[in-house]
């Protein structure tokens, strides 16, 4: 009997693959073939999602997990290398467990409201600098991602001038198609930026994140650079993508676009709406199973490596009626965007204050916001392994 092999390409920009959404209506959990030839499972319901995301006996190290798309198989094979101390996003309890207990409180909800003021000011002097250049211009670079950019660099304390060489770097870390040789380097020349940082630090701390957790000293200058490494790259390309991906769904969907809008009130649920909707992580999360573990009357056998398909699970009729509709006034709670479990998204209030802050700001102040292209001929970052859009030529 053939498994599948994951479908990637999108029929319409929004929406996962026809071929995977259709598998939701045959059950949760189907075998499928990785890159390499390991026989794995694909999850596409969204209980047997959280169940995965949840379980103690999976594990999220890359020397135990097989690739979903054949270009990364060679950085898989080089994978085999320990993971950088204090990358712990690719790390299993108890190391895991040390290095998120040490960040946890430099990303509490009180601290992201802290910071809401700053975020609106960078969003209001991004949109300075639109109107005073006038349209058309690529949303992207003037908007969706030079505010999370910013906020994150002021909270790390890393020098926002510094941001043309990681961005780049950033770039081609998340591009499937980069070789490895090229990822690689890319890696090397982020860390080595972040190693030289730290050591500043040690020298002239300052009131930042870093300072904090170098003067903290529970971590070493290694340790420091993985977790510095982490937090930069997830800072700025996820929200960005969002903002980015977002104001596209919003513009070619001008009923929803108008609600959030002119109702104040549906910003943060239509923040929650679009994250799941949008659903930017399009491939994984991956885990491994430690050992035999049954979800959803499926055995799991040790060893063999699921892959979730979020963007399909966070579209589940079950759990979202009508979840292929984008319904800003939608309660979309619950969704798994942030994922699930012990590595849900530090970040994560951090990122809804910034899309609560900046969509609302955007929309107000160009009501005339527009596509200066039209809708197919924006270029979708089906190459990433963060999806959104590329460039988003708008006017006004």
């Amino acid at each position: 009997m053939s498994h599948l092999s994951l479908p990637i390409t999108r029929q319409r920009p929004l929406d996962p693959p026809d071929e995977v959404s259709g598998l939701r209506q045959q059950g949760a959990m189907h075998r499928m073939t990785f890159a390499d030839g390991h026989l794995g499972w694909l999850v596409t319901g969204y209980a047997a999602a959280r169940a995965v995301l949840a379980h103690p006996h999976f594990s999220n190290r890359p020397d135990r997990l097989h690739p979903l798309v054949p270009n990364r198989m060679e950085l898989a094979k080089r994978g085999k290398t320990p993971v950088p101390r204090g990358f712990f996003l690719r790390m299993d309890p108890p190391g895991h467990t040390r290095y998120r207990k040490l960040l946890t409180g430099q990303f509490t909800v009180r601290r992201m409201k802290m910071l809401e003021p700053r975020i609106a000011e960078i969003a209001d002097a991004c949109l300075d600098e639109m109107e005073a250049a006038g349209g058309p211009l690529d949303l992207v670079e003037s908007f969706a991602l030079p505010i999370p950019s910013l906020v994150i660099c002021e909270l790390l304390g890393v020098p926002y001038e510094d941001r043309a060489q990681f961005q780049a770097d950033s770039e081609i870390l998340l591009n499937l198609e980069t070789e490895a040789e090229k990822a690689l380097a890319a890696m090397g020349r982020i860390s080595a930026y972040l190693y030289e940082l730290i050591q500043r630090k040690r020298e002239e701390p300052a009131d930042d994140l870093l300072s904090g957790l170098v003067e903290g000293g529970e971590l070493d200058d290694e340790e420091l650079t993985g977790v510095a490494f982490l937090l930069l790259v997830a800072g700025h390309e996820t929200t960005a993508n969002m903002l980015g991906l977002g104001t596209y769904a919003l513009l070619i969907n001008p009923d929803q676009l108008a609600a959030m809008r002119d109702d104040p009130s549906v910003a943060e649920n239509g923040v929650e709406e679009l994250l799941r909707y949008l659903t930017i992580i399009h491939l994984g999360p991956l885990r491994s199973a430690l050992e035999d573990v049954e979800i959803e009357g499926k055995l799991i056998k040790a060893g063999e490596t699921v892959a979730v398909h979020l963007p399909v699970a966070n579209r589940d009729p079950e759990r979202f009626p009508d979840g292929d509709r984008l319904d800003v006034a939608r309660p979309a709670g619950g969704h798994l965007t942030f994922g699930h479990g012990i590595h849900q998204c530090l970040g994560q209030q951090l990122a809804r204050a910034e899309m609560r802050i900046a969509f609302p700001a955007l929309l107000r102040r160009l009501p005339g916001l527009r596509l200066a292209v039209s809708p197919e001929e924006v270029p979708m970052r089906s190459d990433m392994s963060i999806y959104g859009v590329h460039r988003l030529p708008v006017t006004w």
